[in-house]
């Protein structure tokens, strides 16, 4: 009992700061409201078109925003006083949720106007998404970064468990429009929190001053910095292809599986409920690398692989805690490695950068396995998923072991060069493995 509860403190450490818990449980509440509106969107979209491409184009409408805005966003991040900015952004959010509310009451609205309100959405999120998560890290000591940073990803894993069934229940029962109303309802939540931080206890970075060529220089920053570039491209070819869950599952259990929009926010839940469970596993590490985000890549596309071959709802079930087991270890190792490893005065432009692969290439991905679950059924775009998923990973584990053998090298030639003297071997062989990636990434 005793070990438990050691085990639940070093889990939830970082609740410890006032500021943080503040965060923490607003955006709970906030999250759940958000999965309101995007499964109930999808649903909506659906029920008017019953098209897979028509689902696409709502991604692209969601997401777009984030690929054409996201470096700029970040910029605005590393500018502003984050705290004051999530305030905009969010109330904005909040304005969306409520004119989807009104379009889903007045009956049968044109898609177009859920496209409009989609993109004006994406917009928000644009700014929302590098700010929020470059923020997390100036709530708590440079000690509990990495838990802080895995207790968010636990936070938005676990609204998907809540927040897919509820969209559900509400759908089924009373209708659309009084799921985008809650969702406009729970961001009185996350607004309060922010409200009631004290500025005092933040550890905001120095703040970016106004330079010409700055977004220009995050982008140099990323390809020059071995740590950060290798998961930027592996979250890239995950992100278009293998994150496409809002197009790919209702297709594919509604289509493949006879099920309905109640099957759909289940087994949406399921892998919800496999991701909270792997992001609080994740909680307690405290040091991540490349090759650990390349296995979680080569994990997640096993998944994948498992659920193209679903045979009924039962054994997708069970699928799909491993799938959401799998899927979130990437997310949350990929994410990690970029907070804790982008200079502090870069954080908001490389995590924009990041959310701009990830999101953003949504827009590019979303038609593209739209029309593949149109043609040929949602299973093939789940295959597809995990065709790029095994792909990036074997990228990322060919560089490593690159990495491994400059590595060794480099390290055979300083121990010559010191003979017996004392060293610092651990600093040692981070500059050899950060002169092997260089050299690898330059042969790829």
């Amino acid at each position: 009992m005793r070990s438990l509860r050691a085990a639940a403190h070093e889990t939830f450490r970082s609740l410890r700061y006032r500021n943080f818990r503040l965060f923490f449980y607003g955006q709970l509440v906030s999250q759940v409201g958000n999965w309101l509106t995007l499964v109930a969107q999808t649903l909506f979209v659906l029920k008017l078109t019953d098209s897979g491409i028509a689902l696409g184009v709502l991604a692209a409408a969601q997401f777009g925003p984030i690929l054409v805005l996201g470096p700029w966003a970040g910029l605005v991040a590393d500018r502003s006083d984050k705290r004051r900015l999530l305030l905009i952004v969010q109330t904005l959010a909040m304005v969306q949720s409520f004119v989807l509310a009104a379009l889903a009451f007045s009956g049968n609205p044109p898609v177009g106007a859920i496209y409009a309100a989609a993109l004006f959405g994406g917009v928000t999120m644009a700014f929302d998404n590098p700010t929020r998560r470059s923020f997390v890290v100036e709530m708590v000591p440079p000690d509990d970064m990495n838990n802080a940073v895995s207790l968010n990803s636990a936070l938005m894993t676990s609204s998907r468990v809540v927040g897919p069934a509820l969209a559900g229940l509400l759908v089924t029962t009373v209708g659309f429009g009084w799921a985008f109303l809650g969702d406009g309802l729970s961001y009185l939540a996350v607004l309060a929190g922010l409200w009631l931080m004290r500025p005092s206890e933040l550890r905001p970075p120095p703040v970016t001053p106004k330079a010409k060529g700055q977004v220009r220089a995050g982008l140099s920053y990323v390809r020059h910095s071995p740590e950060l570039f290798v998961p930027m491209v592996m979250m890239a070819v995950v992100g278009t292809l293998s994150y496409n869950f809002p197009t790919v599952f209702p297709l594919f259990t509604i289509r493949d599986l006879g099920g309905s929009d109640a099957t759909f926010t289940m087994l949406f839940s399921v892998v919800s409920i496999g991701s909270l469970v792997g992001a609080l596993v994740f909680a307690r590490r405290t040091y991540v690398g490349v090759h650990r985000v390349s296995g979680a890549a080569l994990a997640y596309g096993v998944a994948l692989t498992a659920m193209a071959f679903a045979p009924n709802l039962g054994v997708a079930l069970v699928l799909g805690l491993a799938l959401g087991l799998t899927s979130i270890t990437f997310l949350v190792s990929s994410t990690a490695i970029v907070q804790t490893k982008a200079a502090p005065e870069m954080r908001g432009r490389v995590l924009a950068l990041q959310a701009m692969l990830f999101l953003g290439s949504t827009p590019v991905g979303g038609p593209i396995v739209g029309w593949v679950a149109e043609e040929y059924g949602a299973r093939w775009s789940i295959a597809l998923g995990a065709a790029a998923a095994l792909g990036a990973g074997l990228w990322g584990r060919a560089v490593m072991r690159g990495v491994a053998t400059t590595a060794g090298t480099e390290q055979v030639a300083v121990a010559g060069a010191r003979g017996n003297g004392q060293r610092d071997e651990e600093a040692e062989l981070d500059v050899a493995i950060q002169q092997g990636v260089t050299t690898e990434l330059q042969r790829s």
